[in-house]
């Protein structure tokens, strides 16, 4: 093990200036060896351009770094892993085509007499799965796995580095409370064994768990840094924002007697689920919880018509559905926000205003022709709207987190939706743009709209549903509401 001069890195007065932006400015970090530092703020504080100058993305333009006692200038991600740096990006890397064995290894592909031996590599990339929870097999396509089990292969890639400072980027975006768990374990037994880590989350309940000291950025400045990491999540949440957030979920009034959705006994021709049965109100938030893999984006999707069931029924207002695709969802008033929004919600190559635009080109056409006169004004209202920040005319890519769902849920919205169906709404969303999309929620559901919010985040199914309905292996297990609405009596059901 090295000694612990050798492997601490030093950050000193790093910043980096764009034309017109300073995304970084003059900020110090230090490292110890066997530690985990959460580096937390807002998108746009700063967290992504400091983790992507120590990783080798990005050069930063003033300051210095030294690693294991010796000045450190990487200029690319294959420096900074020759040094024994790793980072784990919250948007997956990962080539959907080659198996879960091959991804792992990637680079690295052991051979045997001048061939890759198969075997040798499965053994391996399975090493690293185990310690995670990981239940696929290693000769599974990458592309055939949910998210949470690729974000478990993207981090099993890392550890296969057997680097010494690990910088994991909203690690747990995609993982259930068990892939959590098995995550941190290995986290705790890496750091006994003197492995590093900077840990970027939005999920402040995790980092009294995991952090031994916060860094808190602000608008590209250091705001303060503390010494343990137990530090009470409204003081941490003033220290991101720069204003007290007193409540983060807002008051939402009792749904209305209607019932607006009814789903009857609806089950997966291919085995995801099966007798799902449940009504959502007018104006009512209805919960979908549920360890990973228990069915819960199968079932939504199915009732958007993104994909087909094998039987049961669907109602809205009374009119059966005839369960022939998205089309007849959407006309009929269901809409999906998806929980990969770069890949199933936007097209990230495009504009703000093309993006929203395109589910509405039924409204913005006129005799046969849709102008851009209608398309920019239509994107300007929604962006006012929904206080989404840039120009209609840049490219969703550019955009956060928080403002490319903004944009997702906009284009939807614009179609006076009377379902809307939102699976992981807040997936690696800062606390102030969570919070004004939880009070567009209830701007829904003020108005008489469904909503149905399917979350790994416990804290936020319970903050917001009226009741939570909790699947297991693909069936109800039950629906909880009032005072049995519980995270103790969510995970006693999603686990039985």
């Amino acid at each position: 093990m090295s000694t612990a001069n050798e492997a601490r890195l030093v950050v000193e007065g790093v910043a980096k200036h764009y034309p017109g932006t300073i995304a970084l400015d003059g900020v110090d970090l230090t490292i110890n060896p066997g530690e985990v530092v959460a580096l937390l703020g807002e998108n746009g504080a700063g967290k992504s351009t400091l983790s992507s100058i120590i990783a080798g993305l990005t050069s930063p333009t003033t300051g210095t770094m030294r690693w294991r006692g010796q000045p450190y200038a990487p200029t690319s991600p294959g420096d900074a892993i020759a040094y024994g740096i790793g980072m784990i990006h919250q948007e997956m890397r990962l080539l959907p085509e080659l198996t879960v064995a091959e991804n792992v290894m990637v680079g690295r592909w052991p051979t045997r007499r001048g061939l890759i031996s198969q075997s040798k590599m499965a053994d391996e990339a399975a090493k690293y799965l185990h310690q995670l929870g990981f239940a696929g097999r290693m000769n599974q396509r990458v592309g055939d796995l949910s998210v949470a089990g690729q974000q478990q292969v993207e981090i099993a890639k890392a550890l296969a580095l057997e680097a010494r400072l690990l910088i994991l980027d909203e690690p747990t975006a995609a993982l259930g409370q068990d892939e959590t768990d098995a995550l941190f374990e290995t986290i705790r037994a890496l750091r006994s064994q003197g492995v590093s880590f900077i840990y970027v989350s939005h999920r402040l309940a995790e980092i009294a768990q995991i952090a031994d000291r916060i860094v808190v950025l602000r608008d590209g400045h250091k705001i303060n840094e503390h010494s343990s990491g137990q530090v009470a999540p409204n003081e941490l949440v003033r220290e991101m924002v720069g204003r007290p957030v007193d409540r983060l979920f807002p008051d939402i009034n009792p749904p209305a007697n209607r019932v607006l959705l009814s789903v009857q006994g609806l089950t997966s021709g291919a085995g995801k689920f099966a007798d799902i049965t449940f009504d959502v109100h007018a104006g009512e938030i209805f919960g979908i919880a549920g360890i990973v893999g228990a069915g819960r984006t199968e079932v939504v999707r199915a009732i958007a018509g993104a994909d087909s069931y094998a039987s049961g029924t669907v109602t809205i207002d009374g009119v059966p559905m005839r369960g022939s695709g998205l089309g007849e969802a959407i006309s009929t008033g269901i809409v999906l926000v998806p929980e990969d929004r770069k890949q199933q919600g936007l097209i990230v190559s495009e504009t703000i205003e093309d993006n929203i635009a395109l589910p509405n080109l039924d409204s913005l056409q006129r005799k046969g022709w849709v102008s851009p006169g209608a398309v920019r004004a239509l994107s300007s209202d929604v962006a006012k709207r929904l206080g989404i920040k840039g120009r209609p005319e840049s490219p969703v890519a550019s955009l956060s987190g928080g403002n490319q769902q903004k944009v997702v849920l906009g284009k939807w919205l614009e179609r006076k939706p009377r379902v809307v169906i939102l699976d992981e709404p807040t997936r690696g969303i800062d606390v102030g743009a969570r919070s004004a999309i939880y009070s567009l929620i209830a701007d829904l559901t003020a108005a008489g709209t469904a909503v149905i919010v399917v979350s790994s985040d416990l804290d936020e199914v319970l903050g917001l549903a009226h009741r939570v309905m909790v699947l297991a292996r693909g069936r109800s297990q039950g629906i909880l509401q009032g005072q049995a609405m519980t995270a103790h009596g969510v995970m006693e059901l999603a686990t039985a």
